[in-house]
């Protein structure tokens, strides 16, 4: 293909997807507006409701999860540590995001890995576009959706959930095929539907491996907020942007080290409670 072709071909396809947008720009941002007041909802609660409540709030979930009181110390202390260091809004306004985006990466990521391990064909097509979702440059991601909704909350949702959703997806499949085959068939001998045996035997015990799939989702989800910061994602990235374009050594290093934290708080009360789920149903499927 010489360069004319090609150049021709880049600039068709880009009016194509400029006129698509302007025809279609309005409706698909009324689609998705549902979701922009579920995010401004969320970090509206985290930002004022006060602090020593959402500090009771982390400790009781983290206590729930973990049963462990070294995890819910460390989750208040270090909540407590970015608080003392003035980034107490920014971190809330994080939190509310990841907490929107681990719901949206769940609510659509594990029927997907449930259809996935049903159908042998479609893990076949879902599967190479998964390859590219978690090889794409994550910067690329941020192109198609703000040119098609701009710059803002929803656009930076959708470019974050997108990148963070594969690790839920496969591994919601995985666990579910791993689940052991003679219990199956000892589910068809008591005569379950196929709906009784994915409710009530392939996903009690493909849970752990699915929380795994989560916390991996979270971990993504996290990674990805400096990045969604340059389209109007607020909280944390932002002021680390503010520190590489002004060269704020400490601006950058406090805000990276608070991102750290959270991370550390979602990865231990998660794969805790991973744990207690394993436990409790080798325990059950022991007796």
């Amino acid at each position: 293909m010489n360069d004319d072709t090609l150049r021709d071909l880049k600039k068709a396809i880009d009016e194509g997807f400029r006129a698509f947008t302007r025809t279609y720009g309005d409706p698909i941002e009324a689609f998705f507006s549902p979701l922009q007041s579920f995010l401004i909802s969320a970090e509206r609660f985290m930002t004022q409701t006060p602090w020593p409540i959402i500090l009771l709030l982390v400790a009781v979930i983290a206590w729930l999860a973990s049963r462990s009181w070294k995890i819910v110390i460390g989750c208040v202390l270090t909540l407590l540590a970015l608080g003392y260091f003035g980034m107490w809004e920014d971190t809330m306004k994080t939190i509310s995001m990841i907490f929107v985006c681990t719901v949206l990466a769940i609510a659509f990521g594990i029927p997907i890995g449930i259809a996935m391990a049903r159908w042998d064909r479609l893990r076949a097509t879902i599967n190479p576009i998964l390859d590219v979702m978690q090889t794409m440059p994550s910067f690329v991601y941020l192109i198609p959706v703000v040119m098609l909704l701009g710059i803002g909350r929803v656009p930076g949702l959708i470019a974050v959930v997108i990148y963070a959703i594969p690790p839920v997806i496969r591994l919601t499949d995985l666990g579910i095929r791993l689940v052991d085959k003679d219990v199956l068939e000892a589910a068809d001998a008591f005569g379950s539907s196929a709906w009784q045996r994915l409710v009530n035997v392939q996903m009690p015990l493909a849970l752990p491996t699915i929380m795994a799939g989560i916390n991996q989702t979270i971990m993504m989800c996290l990674s990805m907020v400096v990045i969604a910061a340059m389209i109007g994602v607020q909280g944390l990235g932002q002021p680390v942007l503010k520190a590489i374009a002004n060269q704020y050594f400490t601006l950058g290093v406090f805000n990276g080290l608070a991102i750290v934290g959270i991370a550390a708080i979602f990865d231990r009360v998660s794969q805790a409670y991973g744990k207690r789920l394993q436990k409790h149903l080798e325990v059950t499927h022991g007796n």
